[in-house]
């Protein structure tokens, strides 16, 4: 896989920077989440969009199928006895409860690609990336506010299905969530969404573009690259 920046040429046309040579850099983990109604599930499905060469990490539900959703798409749909199997073999990176449902992140399919040098995007509630976290604090983990409470109220009445007291319920709980901003490593405004989509693009790329990730080659050949990622 090359290096995340373009590779550079030196006045005799020698390569400042490379890839890994054959070798697999490990991907990076990049975990979105954010209150209810800050628009986190279309930033997800933008990038994606901008960026198919990002693995999604699709989510394990006990939950039975709802009208259009696909088996390996939008979830893996399991039975209680299955996913409980998987809990015992401690499969899954966070897993909750909700309403007598499981829903929980498989493991296997994060690291491997991970392992295969993919970024790995993982869209997930606030207490399930706080989870992740205990297990993967190299992770990058961005959090999505809204531009204002007036437009997180918008959102969060846009449906124009529910109550006002289900409606205050949520506003309440995305307020609540909001105090979690400082556990994130960044912060992504939702004020339009190809602009919160380009700010999470640039996360990546500064990410990837860490001198952490680099090294000082020492070669005996002075037209050697000059960098190399680590890991190799």
């Amino acid at each position: 896989m090359p290096g995340v920046c373009d590779q550079g040429e030196g006045p005799a046309g020698n390569k400042l920077i490379e890839g890994n040579g054959g070798m697999t850099v490990p991907g990076l983990l990049i975990v979105i989440s954010g209150p209810s109604g800050t628009g986190k599930g279309t930033i997800c499905r933008s990038l994606l969009k901008r960026r198919p060469d990002i693995f999604l990490s699709v989510s394990a539900t006990t939950r039975p199928p709802r009208a259009g959703e696909t088996n390996g798409k939008d979830y893996h749909f399991k039975d209680k006895t299955e996913f409980e199997a998987m809990l015992a073999r401690d499969e899954f990176m966070e897993w909750a409860l909700v309403y007598d449902n499981y829903y929980g992140t498989p493991k296997a399919p994060v690291t491997g690609a991970l392992a295969q040098g993919r970024d790995v995007l993982l869209e997930i509630d606030i207490k399930g990336a706080l989870k992740v976290k205990q297990k993967a604090p190299e992770a990058i983990y961005i959090f999505v506010v809204p531009p204002s409470l007036e437009a997180l109220r918008a959102r969060i009445t846009g449906r124009g299905t529910d109550s006002p007291e289900v409606i205050a319920k949520r506003l309440g709980k995305s307020m609540e969530e909001l105090s979690y901003l400082h556990e994130y490593n960044y912060v992504v405004v939702n004020d339009e969404l190809e602009k919160a989509v380009a700010r999470v693009e640039s996360i990546i790329i500064a990410e990837k573009s860490r001198t952490h990730r680099y090294r000082i080659r020492h070669d005996a050949d002075p037209k050697a690259p000059l960098l190399t990622e680590e890991g190799q």
